[in-house]
């Protein structure tokens, strides 16, 4: 499909080097690596890549490669020919065919199993592909642009995640900030939200009610701008009498409550950053501050605990 022109919001000093950094990277050919946690505009990224770029006249596809089995997701990429396997009553163009030309986004590429990788590696040396139970393979030319919410560095010590791969997707990386370290954007994105809902569900709001904006830029946002979208788009289905955005109606929940395991929650990337995360304040806390005593206590090397502070933006 073709794209428009995309604009991200937000005017924060974090948001003004994310938008000049991604307008020198769209002018090349580049593969590009988007990294940052869930909900934080992952994908508005790409786009906004693909349309500053010289393929902004052709197709963009994306691809989430999350919650799909193996041999589907195959297929979703490099299509397959009538009777490749059980069902295949047709051959079906892959996303790579269809991205020809253009930019192809994989979405949540940490998600992608051992041998599925390594076929997307052939393609990013080759620029081939074999489509399932094909004979031959179809030449093509895509801009590949990936993205995760995992740390694909550790992925690729503990043998989770091809090392080639990862260096051939990495030529350029962008790391988007979460929600909570550029609270300053949150007003402009309430505006923004409530422009976009307000005129899709038909409502008028004429006023946000006085205390919204700071409560809501002293919450944490732990599922980032996808989140506040959430709680805007709600509150403008709720306004219809109001015909404004009020406190009530954009209370959000506080952080998860550790259940009686101590755990925030039952998804596994959480608790493992939540703990990391926790394990570090703590240590540096009990540290006063100091890090080579907190990398002594952590049972790491400084350098470790420099590339943790670094990675939780966590100041001692």
């Amino acid at each position: 499909m073709r794209v428009q022109r995309t604009t991200l919001v937000g005017t924060s000093p974090a948001m003004v080097d994310l938008k000049a950094e991604i307008e020198r990277v769209a002018r090349s050919d580049a593969k590009v690596l988007i990294t940052g946690e869930s909900g934080s505009g992952k994908e508005l990224v790409a786009l906004a890549v693909h349309s500053g770029s010289q393929r902004a006249d052709r197709a963009f596809v994306a691809v989430n490669c999350a919650g799909m089995p193996e041999t589907l997701l195959e297929s979703e990429l490099f299509g397959h020919v009538r009777g490749a396997f059980t069902g295949a009553t047709t051959s079906k163009k892959g996303k790579f065919a269809l991205a020809d030309g253009g930019s192809i986004f994989l979405d949540e590429i940490g998600m992608m199993g051992p041998a599925l990788q390594a076929k997307l590696l052939r393609v990013l040396q080759e620029r081939e592909f074999e489509p399932l139970g094909a004979e031959r393979t179809e030449r093509v030319d895509v801009r590949v642009i990936a993205a995760t919410n995992r740390d694909l560095r550790q992925m690729v010590a503990e043998g989770r995640f091809l090392d080639d791969l990862f260096y051939r997707l990495n030529v350029i990386p962008i790391h988007i900030p979460p929600l909570r370290d550029r609270r300053e954007d949150i007003p402009v994105l309430v505006e923004h939200f409530i422009r976009k809902h307000a005129q899709r569900s038909g409502r008028r709001i004429d006023r946000i009610e006085d205390g919204v904006l700071p409560a809501l830029q002293q919450n944490d946002w732990p599922g980032n701008v996808r989140e506040l979208e959430n709680i805007i788009e709600r509150a403008v289905v709720l306004s219809s009498t109001t015909h404004s955005v009020t406190a009530r109606n954009v209370a959000v929940a506080g952080p998860p409550t550790p259940s009686a395991s101590g755990l925030p929650s039952l998804r596994l990337h959480q608790n493992i950053e939540w703990a990391e995360r926790e394990t570090l304040r703590r240590a540096l806390d009990q540290a006063g501050g100091v890090k080579k005593d907190a990398a002594e206590l952590m049972g790491i090397s400084q350098r470790a605990l420099s590339y943790y502070v670094a990675k939780y933006r966590i100041e001692s």
